[in-house]
């Protein structure tokens, strides 16, 4: 594009360009004013803190054993503790909601109910919650971190070393959270829900008008997606206080029905309730551990969302919250057995916790346990959130566009998942309707997450750890999960067979998506410098060649540096050659830190062949177009990029810069590739999932700019035909 002497008139209009398209510019600052209001708060709290520390801490070992404990990554504080009890409990708190009026079910009501079978049963769920969530998954399983983070991916990543065949149990355990990330806010609020009817006052408005608890839950389960965009630290801490207020109350109250009969003490004794799974009073048979299981179902998001509040305070919060789940199950337990023979119980099965409280404590305990249920919900989708991101990180997933509205980057929003979640959920109230309904269908997907978090915690201990640990690890836990997962089994046509169905969907995307880019990986090539720059420095000096524009800027997911990726060269030369005054290959790197705004640039020795990569802090928007002309400018003023002048108006309104195309390239599998059936229906759901999934287009603020998809051939290796003959 060959320069000009400037026009008076359309150097003026180039020069006011900018207020017709208002393009996004880079500013002179390094940090806005709320990020600098950010980072001055955080620095004055930690400066707080630290002086507190200071203050507070003695010169003997208590003082030095509080400093050692605050200084390692097991430290903790009131304020995250507070944010521990809104995001990580609200599952497990809700589970007394519906335990024991399940097991209330499995027994035909009130009146087949007996005192031993109160006492099994009690000692069934103490001893389970003991065992898995207190030792298998506080003290055992949350020690497997990696780097902070909790979850079976976290833990897979950090132990994919040890055997291909890992990926297994993790891409099996990962499906199965997230299909229990569908079902729990539907059976956590639509329980909770019914507790108002309850209520004396409402009872004969729910009696006429059947369907008026699902629709409340429907109401309350799109609120509750609706605002996730506002991050778990801001729900958290608004969230913890009523969750303290909630175990609390649920505690109390349970102590008080116990004072009535202090014989559900023996509960403690775990004879009672293996003598209760084996005896002939257990009409449920192995099925009832199907029941015992839901008072345990969020231990395996209290793992996950371990990375989210830090392993200290849940260290500080799980024994108050073990204590106060205990009493309410014991309170229950307590009024089963003082009301087993009353009458206005034969002909209806009463839900225990709703029922052991007076008609006034009642509007308050369904009140809370409606925002508890809100609170379960927004446990396991902030779980979602996390295990989504690290599938996409192990390419399990497609990489989509995902925000981080708190300062932490453990605590995440992703608009598609958070889309998808709300639309399955909303799908199983419809399908199910209630919580007795719901019940047949929720746990079964969490069994077979906890049994292969189980078995990648064994690898972890053998290998990391100690080996006699991890046999001892491998025949205890793991037995007991099996015999929870078969136990579920029992409910598989009642409603488990819809887990099992949204379980393997999940499982296919993903191992359809592994498999998908193992093979786009086996047939991706890199040129060396030498190999790539006689041929550009010959293209790039041809006269005879157009340019295709100024500048063309491909985007790449390779964050090496020193080579060049062969899809970008022949997208360079395919067809008619894309002449231009400069190439650029970016990429862009996500720190772990909030505002970084970072790049570097490797020139290979020419002024036409720009190799860049970013690194943006995960609270900064990617917009790239910016980022590039104010790199791009950087250049021009070193002398590392010769001057560029446009004469005409463009959407970027900057004159000193010539047009920029952006490129993007996608793979497509071509009939000639040589792939078995498998490989290739995986790449074209891969592809299928990757155009649902959305464009980088957006996530990178390139739509103004009219960006170029190119689509390239998958080649693996070709099928060679037979010549043709010629026929004369």
């Amino acid at each position: 594009m060959a320069e000009r002497p400037d026009d008076n008139g359309e150097d003026t209009l180039l020069k006011r360009a900018a207020q017709y398209t208002k393009a996004p510019k880079v500013s002179h600052k390094v940090l806005t004013k709320q990020e600098r209001e950010e980072i001055l708060k955080e620095h004055r709290l930690k400066q707080a803190q630290a002086e507190r520390l200071e203050s507070t801490s003695t010169s003997g070992p208590i003082g030095r054993a509080w400093r050692k404990l605050q200084s390692s990554p097991d430290k903790v504080s009131l304020a995250m503790a507070l944010v521990a009890l809104g995001v990580v409990y609200g599952d497990i708190g809700t589970s007394p909601l519906y335990t024991m009026q399940t097991f209330l079910y499995g027994r035909g009501g009130m009146a087949n109910t007996t005192d031993g079978s109160v006492i099994g049963m009690l000692s069934l769920v103490f001893w389970s919650m003991t065992l898995v969530t207190t030792v298998e998954y506080v003290l055992i399983c949350m020690r497997a971190d990696n780097h902070g983070e909790g979850g079976i991916l976290a833990l897979y990543s950090r132990l994919r070393r040890y055997g291909k065949w890992l990926a297994v149990p993790a891409m099996i355990g990962g499906a199965a959270f997230l299909a229990d990330s569908v079902l729990t806010p539907a059976m956590s609020i639509s329980s909770a829900v019914e507790g108002l009817t309850t209520l004396p006052g409402l009872e004969r408005l729910f009696e006429e008008n059947s369907g008026l608890t699902e629709m409340i839950a429907l109401v309350i389960l799109v609120c509750v997606f609706a605002v996730q965009s506002r991050g778990t630290e801001s729900i958290g801490r608004v969230f913890g206080s009523i969750v303290l207020v909630w175990f609390l109350f649920i505690g109390v109250v349970g102590l008080v029905n116990m004072s009535n009969d202090w014989s559900v003490l023996r509960a403690l004794n775990p004879v009672h309730g293996v003598a209760f799974l084996f005896s002939g009073q257990n009409v449920a048979g192995i099925a009832l551990m199907g029941t015992v299981f839901l008072s345990i179902t969020g231990a395996e998001a209290l793992y996950s969302d371990m990375g989210h509040v830090g392993r200290g305070n849940i260290y500080l919060t799980w024994p108050f919250v073990n204590l106060s789940l205990v009493l309410c199950y014991f309170g229950q337990g307590a009024w089963i057995m003082d009301h087993a023979g009353d009458a206005a119980y034969m002909k209806s099965v009463p839900n225990p916790f709703f029922a052991m409280m007076t008609p006034g404590v009642r509007g308050v305990a369904v009140v809370l346990s409606v925002v508890a249920g809100i609170i379960a919900s927004q446990a396991l989708i902030s779980g979602a959130f996390t295990i989504v991101s690290e599938a996409t990180g192990l390419n399990w997933m497609p990489h989509m566009q995902v925000r981080y509205p708190s300062r932490t980057r453990g605590q995440l929003y992703i608009p598609m998942i958070n889309a998808v979640l709300c639309v399955s959920t909303v799908s199983v109230l419809l399908i199910f309707h209630d919580s007795e309904h719901i019940a047949a269908a929720y746990g079964l997907a969490l069994t077979v997450t906890m049994i292969m978090t189980s078995v990648l915690v064994t690898v972890y201990l053998w290998h990391l750890r100690s080996r006699f640990a991890a046999v001892l690890f491998a025949i205890v836990f793991p037995s007991i999960m099996v015999m929870f997962f078969i136990a579920s089994m029992a409910k598989f046509l009642h409603g488990g067979w819809f887990t099992m169905m949204l379980m393997l969907a999940i499982l296919g995307v993903m191992y359809t998506w592994d498999q998908g880019t193992m093979l786009e990986r086996a047939q991706r090539r890199h040129m060396s410098p030498k190999e790539c720059l006689p041929v550009l420095q010959r293209l790039h000096e041809d006269a005879t060649v157009p340019y295709y524009s100024d500048n063309i800027v491909y985007l790449t997911s390779d964050q090496e540096m020193c080579r060049f990726d062969t899809d970008i060269f022949f997208s360079i030369f395919a067809n008619h050659p894309k002449r231009a005054r400069a190439w650029w290959a970016v990429s862009v790197e996500t720190a772990d830190e909030p505002f970084t705004r970072e790049y570097s640039v490797e020139t290979f020795g020419t002024d036409y062949v720009f190799r860049v990569r970013m690194r943006l802090g995960f609270k900064v928007s990617q917009s790239i177009p910016a980022y590039l002309h104010q790199i791009m400018h950087d250049l021009l003023r070193s002398g590392e990029l010769p001057k560029q002048t446009t004469h005409y108006p463009k959407v970027d309104a900057d004159p000193e810069i010539g047009p920029i195309r952006y490129v993007l390239i996608h793979k497509e599998l071509m009939p000639e590739s040589k792939v078995s059936s498998g490989g290739a229906m995986a790449l074209r759901v891969k592809y299928a999932i990757r155009h649902v999934a959305g464009s980088p287009i957006k996530w990178f603020g390139l739509a103004p700019y009219d960006p170029v998809t190119e689509v390239q051939p998958l080649f693996l290796s070709t099928v060679r035909p037979p010549r043709l003959k010629r026929i004369m």
